[in-house]
């Protein structure tokens, strides 16, 4: 425990280096904020690591099994569970870093996703939005718990949801951030095969759907290098849900929709998604649980985050909403439709709420991001209108 502690300060100053030199790409970028952020996640690492300590966890496992002799650093290259493992290896073997040195590592690699999405907000949106009148939208949702609690362990959490968050930062320059697109897809990859699938089918239908946006040189290019990836890892992929050596890829895979179902409908927090409707699914996903299911006083808590996506979703319901969405630039449209097509995929395997709570804080990011891009678009239209008939200037639009 001590040893851990004292990795906060180099943790710290590794921060202030990183802060730098992003400061130096982006004048919009706040130091000050981040660090505020750094600590409010630390607390949630603690507050993981408690949990831990009283009740079964992966992080556990993921500390164990890189430690254990007769495996090679390189017996554990293979997408998955196993990457995780292999990130871990050097740290524990040749560092030799205890396990609570291990939960702060992977806490802090969840902290660079929070940074990386502070980047993709306000990069792309340049208007400040205050929501519930006097709540800033951003700030809210950089600070949201259950985001926090989800990233701050040894596993999965922290290094995907930094990975999506690289890929959706270098979308507003990818031949930029070519450095920044690769390791993220590498991380999403790795680690959910799956997701990776979702991802790049996004891209790809984002791209058809800015039709004027992109180039067709460009457009074919990407779409060449993402088919290219997917017909040389498409076995790692499918292995993912079983169905590496399948001959109906549809039909098995709602077999094994079903009885993924099934199982996790039998665990302490299951709900019977197999009985619902597509709408009650994603209710399900998306808000639950809410006050009426909560389990216990965790769930409360749970169920008042929930309840603020609740709201935050309402404001999408205006008839404004679909002409924003005909001229919308392309990141907002992948973001949406990674939202829903990763909603819709995981409807089908998750029947149980702690997993489903773990599962959406990937991909939730993607709708606040439009939500905040409609609310300055909608923000900056009344303003040119009111500047329309004073003359004062208009905001800056966003990006």
């Amino acid at each position: 425990m001590l040893q851990a502690i004292m990795l906060i300060p180099f943790l710290h100053l590794l921060n202030q280096y990183i802060f730098k030199k992003i400061s130096e790409k982006h004048d919009f970028f706040s130091a000050n904020l981040m660090n505020k952020l750094f600590y409010y996640h630390l607390i949630f690492a603690g507050i993981y690591y408690t949990y831990a300590f009283f009740n079964p966890s992966d992080s556990k496992r993921y500390f164990r099994v890189p430690g254990k002799e007769g495996k090679t650093w390189d017996g554990f290259l293979e997408t998955g569970t196993s990457f995780i493992d292999f990130i871990s290896y050097p740290f524990i073997n040749f560092f030799g870093f205890s396990y609570e040195m291990m939960m702060l590592l992977f806490s802090w690699i969840g902290f660079m996703g929070f940074v990386y999405a502070y980047l993709f907000f306000k990069e792309n949106i340049a208007i400040n939005i205050k929501i519930f009148k006097k709540i800033d939208f951003l700030v809210l949702i950089l600070f949201l718990p259950n985001m926090h609690f989800w990233t701050a362990s040894l596993g999965k959490g922290a290094p995907i949801f930094l990975g999506l968050m690289l890929f959706a930062y270098a979308l507003r320059k990818p031949k930029n951030r070519i450095i920044s697109l690769s390791l993220g897809s590498l991380l999403v990859f790795a680690i959910r095969p799956h997701m990776f699938l979702l991802l790049a089918g996004a891209g790809m239908l984002s791209i058809f759907i800015n039709k004027n946006q992109i180039s067709l040189k460009q457009k074919a290019i990407f779409v060449g290098a993402i088919t290219g990836v997917l017909l040389l890892f498409h076995k790692q992929i499918l292995e993912v849900v079983n169905l590496g050596n399948s001959q109906n890829l549809i039909a098995d895979f709602l077999s094994f929709t079903e009885n993924r179902a099934k199982d996790l409908d039998n665990a302490t927090s299951g709900v019977p998604m197999t009985d619902y409707s597509i709408i009650e699914k994603f209710f399900t996903f998306w808000f639950r649980p809410l006050f009426f299911d909560a389990p216990g006083i965790l769930g409360v808590i749970v169920s008042i985050e929930n309840f603020i996506y609740l709201l935050l979703f309402g404001k999408l319901f205006k008839k404004s909403f679909f002409g924003f969405l005909k001229t919308a630039p392309g990141h907002v449209k992948l973001s949406l439709i990674l939202f829903f097509t990763t909603s819709f995929a995981m409807t089908f395997v998750m029947s149980n709420l702690g997993i489903i709570l773990r599962q959406k804080s990937m991909i939730m990011y993607f709708l606040f991001f439009v939500i905040y891009y409609f609310l300055a678009y909608e923000k900056d239209t009344v303003f040119r209108l009111k500047q329309e008939v004073t003359g004062r200037k208009p905001l800056a639009r966003a990006a």
